[in-house]
């Protein structure tokens, strides 16, 4: 049976490719979708895809991937520095949970370099840009 993984991205990443480019680059959710789905195939992996703006909607998405999915990969963007309630959904899931950044959020402004999200997870990878992402789910497929 494939491996399942529900893909979350936090708010505000629908406007990649034009929101501050120079942190985050000019590729777009589109394209890293597509990167995403492409490294699926490849890997025979089932991937559902998720943005989100909203927290709660991603809290009930954590929620209720518990029986449906092996793991998780998500980009908490600037929920990452403040959901206690994301961070608290992904440690009542026991769903294995990578944690991906566009940019290195340790680089970035004093009020993004705590991540709420990186103790309940697996690992984190970031500043990698859209490369993140695959990087995230290619570990994550293998820890499965």
């Amino acid at each position: 049976m494939a491996k399942k993984i529900l893909v979350i991205h936090g708010p505000n990443l629908d406007l990649l490719g034009q929101r501050e480019p120079n942190i985050y680059g000019r590729v777009t959710l589109s394209q890293i979708n597509d990167s995403l789905k492409s490294l699926a195939r490849k890997k025979k992996v089932t991937l559902t895809i998720k943005q989100s703006n909203h927290e709660g909607q991603i809290v009930d998405l954590i929620g209720k991937a518990k029986s449906k999915y092996d793991g998780i990969l998500i980009n908490p963007a600037a929920y990452t520095h403040t959901s206690v309630a994301i961070r608290d959904a992904i440690a009542a899931s026991g769903i294995l949970t990578i944690e991906v950044h566009l940019s290195n959020i340790y680089s970035r402004e004093e009020f993004r370099q705590k991540s709420l999200i990186s103790p309940v997870a697996k690992g984190t990878i970031l500043g990698f840009g859209a490369k993140s992402y695959t990087l995230g789910l290619e570990a994550l497929i293998d820890l499965i």
